[in-house]
């Protein structure tokens, strides 16, 4: 844990954390959020749209998705912890804490940012609530357009 969050909790780690609480906490994967990648994965190929790589080595950054040949990353943000405007919340409990944790969290995804486009790379971010049928067609079609391709019906519509 870095040091600045450590900082906000008394002695330096979580205590007095419920049997319930912790068990709810271990549960959450440190990397890859699965589900959301898989639908977004899942969407892709629905809508024709390959040539792309999950969590690709050798860049400044870890998108989720990379198109190597259209220099293109995309991140699916969850909306927790990436603070979204629109359905993001920072915990009551441990605030403090919660509120550094996901500010940081923005400030890496800005540096991020900075760093692929400083790379010569076009970066897209989607909310983890825009994979919603009417967000997911949106966002697809904005990635169509960056890769320069004609839309491609959806095969899972019909």
């Amino acid at each position: 844990m870095e040091k600045a969050l450590k900082s906000t909790l008394p002695s330096g780690r979580f205590s007095k954390v419920e049997a319930a609480r912790s068990r709810i906490m271990r549960a959450i994967p440190s990397r890859g959020a699965r589900s959301t990648e898989r639908a977004f994965s899942m969407a892709l190929a629905r809508g024709g749209i390959g040539g792309w790589r999950i969590h690709p080595a050798g860049l400044p950054a870890k998108p989720d998705f990379y198109f190597p040949d259209a220099k293109l990353a995309i991140f699916v943000d969850g909306c927790f912890w990436h603070g979204c405007p629109r359905c993001g919340h920072v915990p009551a409990r441990n605030h403090p804490f919660w509120s550094l944790k996901l500010a940081l969290n923005k400030v890496r995804d800005r540096r991020d940012n900075s760093r692929l486009r400083q790379a010569g790379i076009k970066v897209i971010r989607i909310w983890e609530h825009e994979l919603s049928s009417s967000g997911r067609q949106a966002r697809l079609r904005r990635i169509l357009k960056v890769l320069r391709m004609p839309p491609q019906p959806d095969r899972a519509a019909g």
